[in-house]
């Protein structure tokens, strides 16, 4: 066969096509996906290479898959089902976001101005998401870059003295659930039954405690460090300096505390022995997160795969529509990453 000079040369076949991760600095590792493909063979060329895409995983942290046929909830889902064996759920809920059924949600609904800073999903429960995947369906026109940090290098980071003192007691987070700020406890445990709310605590090593008004204070001690059960590394994992009243923005800061007091603030979070760390404490720890940080601006069809466990994520302030996807899966128990201290309901008291 003769192949004229000026016809396109012929393009390997969509299963041939190599998953070859791309790093720069700054930025995630991205693999470019094979060109004009279907959803259908996106699908099985991610089904085929999923070893692959889960190594990378491993070694990266997260990982963005660009190029896909995903538009839409649907497919999406189908893309998830290539890449995920088992869904998790979402529990103890703290952020608004809409249900488009089959275990996808938006990311957040929380505003566009507002940005969130780097955290590990449910971090706070017994057991969470081993893998988060985020798509983008509709790309802002400004901003709004789903942030990722690697936690294992922010362990190294952190001040070693920090890190010896948060090891040893855990973290303490402190919840007032309200109709006014934050989420009511029945939309946090999915319940309008006091007693199912009050059995989950009880199973889920929660304390809780009603409060005249109807609304309810919950207590949990979390270890601030987990180890992978797959790659055996040791990771920063919690929401201390998310949920610290330090990280709030000054303004809201002083009209929250004005209004419920510093005990009653929908979250706040302390060293495991129930002590605040100092403003410069904390601020060693976001500027930490700050250094970790990478980014890279949404296409419509991206996929991004986040280990839950070794990396950390976030959110950048945006202008324009946005319309970002997500849904949990491979769920891991917190003893299966042998914390380095063990949950409670009560403040640390020494060993």
């Amino acid at each position: 066969m003769t192949v004229s000079a000026d016809a396109p040369a012929p393009t390997a076949p969509v299963a041939d096509h190599p998953v070859v991760p791309v790093h720069e600095a700054g930025k995630p590792a991205v693999v470019h996906t094979p060109a004009g493909a279907g959803l259908a063979e996106a699908v099985s060329w991610l089904t085929a290479h999923r070893q692959e895409i889960q190594a990378e995983l491993h070694r990266s942290g997260a990982v963005l898959l660009r190029g896909l046929p995903v538009t839409d909830a649907a497919s999406f889902a189908a893309a998830r089902d290539a890449l995920v064996s088992r869904r998790a759920g979402y529990k103890e809920k703290a952020t608004p976001r809409t249900d488009f059924g089959e275990g996808v949600f938006s990311s957040t609904d929380l505003p566009a101005v507002q940005p969130i800073r780097l955290h590990n999903e449910n971090s706070y429960t017994l057991d969470f998401p081993g893998v988060l995947l985020f798509g983008c369906v509709t790309a802002p026109e400004e901003g709004g870059a789903t942030t990722v940090g690697d936690m294992r290098e922010a362990l190294r980071l952190l001040p070693p003295e920090l890190v010896a003192r948060f090891e040893e007691a855990g973290w303490l987070l402190v919840r007032n659930y309200s109709e006014l700020a934050g989420l009511p406890w029945y939309k946090t445990f999915a319940t309008e039954d006091k007693a199912v709310a009050e059995a989950y605590c009880a199973e889920n090593t929660v304390g809780f405690e009603w409060l005249d008004d109807d609304s309810m204070v919950t207590r949990q001690r979390r270890s601030a460090i987990i180890t992978h059960p797959v790659t055996g590394e040791r990771s920063w994992f919690n929401h201390f300096a998310f949920w610290n009243s330090r990280t709030l923005d000054p303004d809201i800061r002083e009209v929250l505390v004005e209004t419920y007091g510093e005990d009653g603030l929908p979250f706040n979070t302390y060293l495991g022995d129930g002590s605040r760390l100092t403003d410069e404490e904390v601020d060693a720890i976001n500027a930490v997160y700050d250094r970790v940080t990478v980014r890279e601006t949404w296409q419509v069809g991206d996929l991004m795969l986040v280990d839950n466990l070794l990396c950390a994520h976030g959110r950048e302030s945006y202008k324009g529509d946005r319309k970002i996807l997500v849904a949990m899966g491979e769920p891991v128990a917190l003893a299966d990453c042998s914390p380095a201290s063990q949950p409670s309901t009560t403040v640390y008291t020494g060993k």
